[in-house]
């Protein structure tokens, strides 16, 4: 059974999907979680503090699932792939994650920019004072996700560099921004075009990255 925080959380990713963040009411998010709007304000502090809260959740959602695309293959340039592909998946499917990836927001979606310092010290749950930091520019997840595949990489007995993790996640940034060629229509494919930029055959289950 979800928390009051994530109910009323889930609530206002549901509003969002149906209206524009200015037109999302606190006063409905609080009914549809089944709570009153005073425990809404005294978990987030504000409409602006519950958007931070939405933005971090999706970006803590979207690095636990790189970490478990990094588990999916066992071969590097596989694990590399699954990354990419989850990557340009889960954003095709969630507004507010391309917009973190890419930083392009639009009208709809909350852009919420840090709280105060004094607000943040203010608040009371450890998850708001965290989603009241901000949330992660475009450059930083990429740098997260780097850091991460390059870790398991490196668990998993190799270690390609941080310069082949950069390359393949930048390429699935490119596919979130210009999604390529159907493979039916004649597209190499991301799983194809990121094994040969990797110098490796899409043809072999075992290979490694050179």
């Amino acid at each position: 059974m979800p928390t009051t925080r994530e109910a009323l959380l889930n609530a206002a990713q549901e509003a969002l999907a149906l209206l524009p963040w200015p037109a999302v009411r606190m006063v409905d998010v609080a009914s549809a979680a089944g709570v009153s709007r005073q425990t809404l304000y005294n978990e987030f502090g504000s409409k602006e503090g519950l958007a931070r809260a939405l933005v971090r959740r999706e970006a803590d959602a979207y690095l636990r699932g790189v970490e478990r695309a990094l588990a999916v293959r066992s071969d590097a340039a596989g694990r590399l792939v699954s990354v990419a592909e989850w990557t340009v998946g889960q954003a095709a499917a969630r507004p507010l994650l391309r917009a973190l990836l890419t930083g392009c927001w639009g009208d709809r979606l909350p852009a919420p920019r840090p709280a105060p310092v004094r607000s943040r010290v203010l608040a009371g749950a450890p998850a708001q004072r965290r989603a009241d930091a901000g949330a992660p520019a475009p450059g930083e997840l990429l740098a997260a996700v780097r850091e991460r595949s390059r870790a398991a990489l490196a668990r998993a007995g190799g270690d390609p560099g941080a310069e082949v993790c950069e390359l393949a996640v930048r390429l699935a940034l490119s596919y979130v921004v210009a999604p390529g060629v159907p493979e039916e229509s004649g597209g190499p494919g991301l799983e194809a075009l990121l094994r040969g930029l990797l110098g490796v055959s899409a043809t072999s289950p075992t290979a490694e990255v050179r």
